[in-house]
């Protein structure tokens, strides 16, 4: 390779000498990347999705080949995004693949030193059984002036930014149902 020809092949040359006078075209292309393809051509399917990560609610696209996820990127039909997002959403797809994902009921019994494995409905019902005997242990009809309260100071909730607007619209439904005042979010903290 000559001297002329080395100079030749650096984009800021091909550039500045070729028809491509902005660099957004053959000028920008190197030998190699005039071959390369996106790896989102090979998907079966693309889904739209929601990023998980907070209550922005950014679009995303969810590109799957083979039933596995093989690449998450913004929606550039979006209007809250437009296409963009944040480095936590970027990464959500660590969220779906990661091998140290935890995929089954892990629980661990009071002063118990190791998990275990339980049933989604064993679980569930330990929970509900758990929340009514709170609740009735707790529970106050009026307050000491006699006016009514209706309430359980014995149940409280703490939002999580990974929450999305509708999972926390029902949390909060949820939990001032049961009767719960103390109900807050993250990202009021």
């Amino acid at each position: 390779m000559g001297v002329k020809t080395f100079i030749g092949s650096w984009p800021l040359v091909r550039q500045a000498t070729g028809e491509d006078r902005l660099g957004r075209g053959s000028a920008a292309m190197s030998p190699r990347s005039e071959h390369l393809s996106p790896r989102t051509v090979e998907a079966d399917k693309v889904v739209d999705s929601v990023c998980p990560f907070c209550a922005v609610g950014c679009a995303q696209k969810v590109y799957v080949k083979d039933g596995q996820v093989t690449q998450i990127e913004g929606n550039p039909a979006s209007p809250i995004s437009r296409g963009r997002l944040c480095p936590k959403g970027s990464a959500s797809k660590q969220l779906v693949t990661s091998p140290t994902r935890v995929t089954k009921v892990r629980y661990r019994r009071p002063h118990g030193t190791e998990w275990e494995d339980l049933e989604l409905d064993t679980a569930m019902d330990m929970i509900a059984d758990r929340v009514i005997e709170t609740r009735k242990q707790f529970w106050e009809w009026e307050d000491d002036q006699g006016r009514r309260t209706r309430r359980t100071t014995g149940i409280a909730s703490l939002g999580g930014a990974t929450l999305d607007n509708e999972e926390n619209y029902l949390m909060k439904k949820l939990y001032t149902a049961m009767g719960a005042i103390q109900i807050e979010n993250q990202a009021r903290i």
